[in-house]
């Protein structure tokens, strides 16, 4: 099968799903909409999980596991949320199969379910349910728990890491003694995520606010990070929701305050997914293959000897074997490739392909000369570099790398963010140019619903940092007090 791949400008969609094929990070699944998370893909996961699991642990925030199976009367007890998911669950109806008399089984009839059972599209039903159990008094607050998980939101539209009915993600719930506290946490989520984002993944994101009629179903506030994919739509790369007193009303969760007054507790939820891996390949990747920042890299460097001779083999693989070691004494992941049966452009391409950030040749002649030969994925850039100290310097430039890729990324989103004044502007920048567009909008949900049908652009987000500035919305002509970022999004 050839290596190369659809470009991104003659088929962006086409690219994308190839790629993930390709570089053998999923594949689709025998059960519709779910996908089967090949090992190179799931590394890149247990990259951005050790690193978001360290950043929550270090504020607090502690691990737990609650039910797949959540029974269905907990969904209908919070009206706004049942009514957000109900389109998008799975039931469990049945606890037994029996043979079918035609061939093959059945569900037996006599095993129903006293009461059906969902599979969690998200848990804090169940959740707030169990935290009934554990909070009595003020002592018991703050309560900060994480889980990891699988969801199941049954999509009729899937992409591979984008949006299948299964996924992987993590999601916070806490309990807060007050609603300043909840505050608090909710936007200390959101900083996480911000700064994980940038400084991990090498995506720059803008932190808002979503409008009333984006909100997460339950939620008083949801605020969001988004992120510009290079075909210049938005996609949501993580959200952080103030929950308000909603979910401890719906399931009686109170406490005993300080002044011996029974009170309802104060909630946030928050989560990030696997969608993230499509958000990376998105962000950085081009028509030769992933591009992987070093921090979430699987393979950060590749070590690939060259020589064909026995004496000039046992040279190269010995000093291969020591840059390897110390490479490794360095915190890198590191690959020694000396696989015989591939030749060296067969490596160079798959490498490429999978985003591995540096690839080292050492040859017969290189060595002569005391010298690596070293290419950078992200710019394709060939160079050599002293045999002497090369362990530091490799490391100081995947340092190099990673600074690159982000401000690529940020130049990318500026170059492809816009204001627009007038309606007109705005629908010729949507469908011409794409990217963000910064627009006053009247703040009603009936504008933004018109906005979205006539363009396909909606509201991402009410930017958290942006200046207020009052102006007339662009399609209805009302007061506004501070633009808005639309785009078509994911």
């Amino acid at each position: 099968m050839s290596m190369k791949l659809p470009t991104r400008a003659e088929n962006y969609s086409s690219w994308y799903n190839e790629l993930v094929k390709r570089a053998e990070l999923a594949q689709h699944s025998a059960t519709k909409g779910s996908m089967v998370i090949k090992p190179y893909g799931f590394s890149i996961w247990e990259s951005m999980q050790s690193d978001l699991d360290r950043r929550f642990k270090e504020t607090g925030h502690v691990n737990a596991y609650f039910p797949l199976l959540i029974p269905k009367s907990f969904l209908s007890k919070e009206a706004d949320h049942v009514e957000g998911f109900a389109m998008e669950c799975a039931v469990v109806t049945h606890h037994r199969l029996m043979p079918d008399p035609e061939g093959g089984v059945m569900v037996d009839p006599e095993a129903k379910l006293e009461e059906e059972y969902i599979i969690r599209p998200t848990s804090e039903t169940i959740i707030w349910n169990t935290y009934r159990d554990w909070i009595q008094s003020y002592r018991d607050l703050p309560l900060l728990i994480n889980q990891w998980c699988n969801v199941m939101r049954w999509e009729l539209r899937t992409r591979l890491f984008l949006r299948t009915s299964e996924f992987l993600w993590q999601e916070g719930h806490t309990a807060h003694a007050t609603k300043a506290e909840a505050e608090e946490e909710t936007l200390k989520i959101l900083d996480i995520y911000a700064d994980f984002a940038e400084n991990f993944l090498g995506i720059p994101v803008i932190k808002g606010l979503k409008p009333e009629h984006e909100k997460f179903p339950g939620a008083v506030d949801t605020y969001c990070i988004e992120a510009l994919m290079q075909d210049g739509k938005a996609l949501q790369a993580g959200t952080s929701h103030f929950l308000g007193q909603n979910f401890a009303k719906a399931f009686d969760v109170t406490f005993l305050g300080k002044d011996n007054r029974s009170e309802f507790v104060w909630a946030t939820s928050w989560g990030v997914s696997t969608r993230l891996v499509g958000a990376l390949i998105m962000a950085h990747s081009d028509d030769s293959g992933l591009i992987l920042p070093p921090s979430v890299a699987p393979i950060q460097v590749v070590i690939i000897p060259l020589g064909n001779k026995p004496e000039e083999k046992e040279r190269v693989m010995n000093a291969a074997a020591k840059l390897r070691l110390n490479l490794k004494e360095k915190g890198i992941r590191v690959k020694l490739d000396d696989d015989d049966n591939r030749r060296p452009g067969w490596k160079f391409a798959q490498y490429e392909l999978q985003g591995v950030p540096l690839r080292v040749v050492i040859g017969p002649r290189d060595l002569d000369r005391d010298l690596l030969e070293i290419t950078r994925r992200d710019t394709k850039e060939k160079s050599s570099m002293p045999l002497n100290g090369a362990p530091e310097n490799i490391k100081s430039l995947l340092e190099k790398v990673q600074e690159s890729i982000y401000r690529k990324a940020k130049d990318f989103r500026t170059q492809n963010s816009h204001s627009a004044d007038t309606y007109e502007e705005f629908k010729q920048i949507i469908h011409e140019k794409g990217g963000f567009v910064y627009s006053h909008w009247d703040g009603t949900t009936e504008t933004a619903e018109k906005i979205k049908e006539e363009t396909k652009a909606t509201i991402r987000c009410i930017p958290l940092d942006d200046n207020a500035e009052e102006g007339r919305c662009i399609y209805s002509g009302k007061p506004s007090p501070r633009r808005v970022v639309f785009a078509k999004a994911y």
